[in-house]
């Protein structure tokens, strides 16, 4: 027998990318996001609202980085989400947090985050708050790839958010393979 919820925002898993941005005088700026994802080969969509200072950053700036959150950072990673780059505008600073700039667009990458997804601004719908960003680059520390030179997501240790429970969690251990276990019932 099922529970009936009603109409919820929930789905699992929710990633928790933290978004990067520069404002109008070169200061880098970070928001915790969760609605987002994949919509396309070259493209990450997000829904983010007007009023956020990243939004007027990307919107200016026409570029934002995408960071995967992890495990190792979840204290920080969640007060950017919680304090507003528009009442504490250095807020990255105050999280203990350092910045590179991107080499591929005109955004941030934060250091202690080892996955980035570096993105050129493609569209934003003020209405929706849709965000759509053609993917340019993706980047991984050295320290998160495995012997193969691929990205290890034992290593990225990335986070997820728990809506129904306003949590954190790590994603688990490998269940199967994509593209070949199905193959089976063929």
């Amino acid at each position: 027998m099922r529970k009936n919820f009603g109409a919820k925002a929930w789905t699992y898993p929710q990633p928790v990318f933290i978004l990067g941005t520069y404002d109008e005088n070169g200061v880098p700026d970070a928001m915790n996001a969760a609605w987002g994802g994949i919509s396309d080969d070259q493209e990450l969509s997000l829904c983010i609202s007007a009023g956020h200072k990243t939004t007027r950053n990307i919107l200016a700036r026409k570029a934002f980085t995408v960071s995967m959150a992890d495990a190792a950072h979840v204290t920080e990673c969640d007060y950017v989400g919680i304090v507003s780059g528009n009442d504490v505008p250095d807020k990255l600073a105050k999280a203990g947090l350092h910045t590179s700039a991107s080499e591929f667009v005109d955004a941030p990458l934060i250091d202690e985050l080892p996955m980035a997804v570096e993105c050129r601004l493609r569209s934003y719908d003020p209405q929706t708050g849709r965000l759509v960003g053609e993917i340019v680059n993706v980047s991984a520390d050295e320290r998160i790839l495995g012997p193969d030179g691929k990205i290890d997501p034992d290593r990225l240790a990335p986070i997820t958010f728990d809506p129904v429970n306003n949590t954190y969690r790590k994603l688990g251990e490998k269940v199967g393979n994509a593209f070949r276990d199905g193959a089976r019932l063929k």
